[in-house]
């Protein structure tokens, strides 16, 4: 039995105190008032443990069937009978931890220490949240792979959700060792980096900062040496070691000019680590760079050994298609993701190798008739988890299904990855900016929708054009700043519609398959009054990405007001479904309502302009919007509680505005006339 001491050494959190503690950072181990408990021979009562240890709710008795037993005759009663050997390992008296909540179970936990939970939750929000003792403390609960030994084979489901944990606790274990070794001195950075690159061979960032402290303490011989060994281990799986080698010959070319080879004084400071523009212009990269991401293989429980058929793979394949279609995004091509997972390399292992700022992970089994799909996005450098989700559908078609999956992965990557991008943007001092987060910074203020923002965005776009002209995104969003200008009558509306098509006609000059470029063209369009050549280019911004929500959402705007207002119908709803938190929900949802109205669906028509005009950024257009279809509806108390809230905002507006911004035709404008004029607003 372990010691007292090396059990504490590994606990440094102070867990001993702890009445019962799990280990699940290495081979399972659970320890009671300092003693460690054998456990049951069974390895599914383990993993039934560890299941319901890591579990956030209760979980249903018949899913733990589905996960567990597929044959026999009885999963219930076998269900039974694990829980029993589970009470007998983390019951004491007078304190029952398995509990049944009506036809679900639990395993209470509360007064525990279990070494994953504290390092998933302590690392939630990245390792730059937490100082460096606790850095170091964390990282030694890391006693080998998660549940190590642990698998159970012919249990694709529980074998899924292991490859899903072991990929999250490796993403883990690496950003706090890259994060130690960034504040290691020399005399404890060598063992942290060794840990590192026995976790991640392949970490080029690893090889490089090694031999850069090699050269930099004069230890040319030793980093020749560790040169020689790599070099081999990258070439036998295929794998480009030039940019590791040519760091080296720098460095060492560096360390032999300044007289400090083997023996001689090491220089008295260290250099900040900084990663090296090898091949590329540095000017080049910072201006025309993208957030980049990867998307991994998921571990595919459904998909015959050696096949390349699984439904795994193809949701792999059809989630990178669509990402790279919004062209919003570098997205590294399937080729390079599934040739580095057949040579075994880990997804977090990938994705630094990649160089990716983001990456995907997830698994995906059958339990029945059902599908299900478990997806997490991960910052890379931090190992943060961003978003995470699970699908379970029932499934006649397996790919109608995984179609229907595969949009809701993308537009939530995409809309995540984009609300970070813009959060750190306004962060960053605006004269230190590169194209994108400037395109970023300008999108944070136009999405407040406010004269001021809109001014400020229309700035930090224009930074952008600056250092990168041919950024058609950032024409996008200079030409709806003109549109806004126009749109909410903040200027002239004739200069503003031909500033918009002038900035969206150079997004099309940069990049024609840009769904952003026609989007914003369409827009522009629709402003100028033309409604057919609007529909084409708002067609073509889907055609090219069917994901892309601000496509479909304008579409419903556009055949809200003078087009087919049932197509506007389900253009919206469309558009929701691909970005339900999006910032122009309130635009999504006003569209569906005056569609509806044209419909002569008034009530219908009330209910959804009140939720569009519930959205903390909606706009007086919107309120108004709330305040006819209210009146319509005859709710004429409510209409006017809408009417008061624009007057608190713009004093002087009235139906004559609310017209002027918007293009029905002549029935359509009609009715809101008739809206107007029932609370005074005419």
């Amino acid at each position: 039995m372990e010691s007292k001491a090396v059990c504490a050494a590994a606990d440094p959190a102070g867990a001993s105190a702890v009445g019962i503690r799990l280990r699940m950072l290495g081979p399972l181990e659970v320890w009671r008032d300092a003693r460690r408990v054998t456990l049951p021979a069974s390895r599914k009562v383990r993993a039934l443990l560890c299941w319901l240890a890591l579990s956030p709710r209760p979980v249903a008795r018949g899913q733990l069937c589905e996960l567990f037993w597929e044959g026999p005759s009885d999963p219930r009663g076998e269900l039974r009978w694990c829980l029993s050997k589970i009470r007998s390992v983390v019951d004491t008296p007078g304190r029952s931890r398995v509990q049944g909540l009506d036809d679900a179970v639990a395993l209470d936990l509360a007064d525990c220490f279990v070494d994953a939970i504290d390092v998933a939750r302590e690392l939630e929000h990245g390792v730059a949240a937490i100082d460096r003792v606790r850095q170091r403390e964390l990282l030694a609960l890391f006693q080998g792979e998660f549940l190590e030994g642990l698998e159970l084979g012919r249990n694709p489901g529980f074998d899924a959700w292991l490859t899903a944990q072991r990929r999250r606790f490796r993403s883990l274990q690496a950003a706090l060792l890259d994060r130690i070794v960034g504040q290691a001195g020399d005399d404890e950075v060598f063992g942290y980096l060794e840990q590192w690159l026995r976790l991640c061979p392949f970490e080029a960032r690893a090889h490089r900062i090694l031999l850069d402290t090699l050269a930099r303490l004069g230890r040319v011989r030793e980093g020749d040496e560790h040169m020689a060994v790599s070099a081999r281990l990258f070439e036998a799986e295929g794998m480009d070691f030039g940019p590791v080698r040519d760091a080296w010959r720098s460095a060492r070319g560096s360390c032999i000019e300044a007289g400090m080879e083997s023996g001689l004084e090491p220089a008295p400071a260290p250099v900040p680590w900084r990663e090296s523009a090898d091949s590329i212009d540095e000017g080049v990269a910072l201006a025309t760079r993208r957030a980049s991401l990867a998307v991994m293989p998921f571990h595919d429980g459904s998909a015959v050994a050696g096949a390349f058929r699984g439904v795994g793979d193809a949701l792999v394949h059809d989630t990178i298609t669509r990402l790279a279609k919004l062209r919003s995004l570098f997205v590294i091509a399937d080729g390079t993701v599934f040739a580095l997972h057949e040579r075994g390399v880990a997804a977090h292992e990938a994705a630094r190798l990649l160089d990716v700022d983001y990456f995907v992970g997830g698994s995906v089994g059958w339990a029945g008739d059902r599908l299900r799909v478990s997806v997490e996005l991960v910052e890379t450098g931090s190992a943060r988890i961003v978003w995470s989700e699970t699908f379970v559908r029932r499934a006649q078609d397996a790919f109608s299904v995984l179609d229907e999956i595969s949009d809701m992965i993308v537009s939530s990557v995409a809309g995540e990855i984009e609300t970070l991008e813009r959060n750190r943007a306004i962060l960053l001092p605006p004269d230190s900016l590169d194209a994108w987060e400037a395109h970023h910074r300008g999108l944070w203020h136009m999405y407040r929708f406010t004269k001021d923002d809109n001014a400020l965005a229309r700035h930090f776009f224009e930074v952008a054009l600056r250092l990168d002209p041919s950024f058609s995104r950032a024409w996008a969003g200079l030409s709806f700043t003109h549109f806004q200008d126009a749109f909410q009558g903040w200027s002239s509306r004739a200069p503003g519609t031909t500033r918009a098509l002038e900035a969206a006609a150079q997004g099309l000059l940069a990049d024609d398959h840009d769904p952003a470029a026609h989007w914003a063209m369409g827009r522009a369009l629709w402003l100028r009054g033309e409604h057919a050549p609007s529909v084409l280019e708002l067609e073509r911004a889907v055609d090219l990405s069917p994901n892309f929500a601000l496509g479909h959402y304008t579409l419903a705007f556009v055949h809200s007001q003078a087009g087919d207002p049932l197509a506007a119908i389900a253009s919206a709803d469309l558009s929701r479904h691909l970005s339900p938190f999006d910032p122009l929900l309130f635009g999504m949802l006003g569209a569906r309502a005056m569609a509806h109205v044209r419909l002569g669906q008034f009530e219908e028509a009330a209910r959804w302009a009140v939720k569009a005009a519930a959205r903390p950024n909606a706009h007086p257009h919107i309120l108004a919007i709330a305040a006819f279809s209210l009146a319509l509806a005859g709710t004429l108390g409510d209409a006017r509680a809408q009417a008061a809230a624009i007057r608190r905002a713009l004093p002087r507006y009235s139906f004559a505005d609310f017209e002027e911004a918007f293009r029905f035709d002549e029935p359509g404008a009609e009715l809101f006339r008739e809206g107007a004029r029932r609370i005074g607003m005419a």
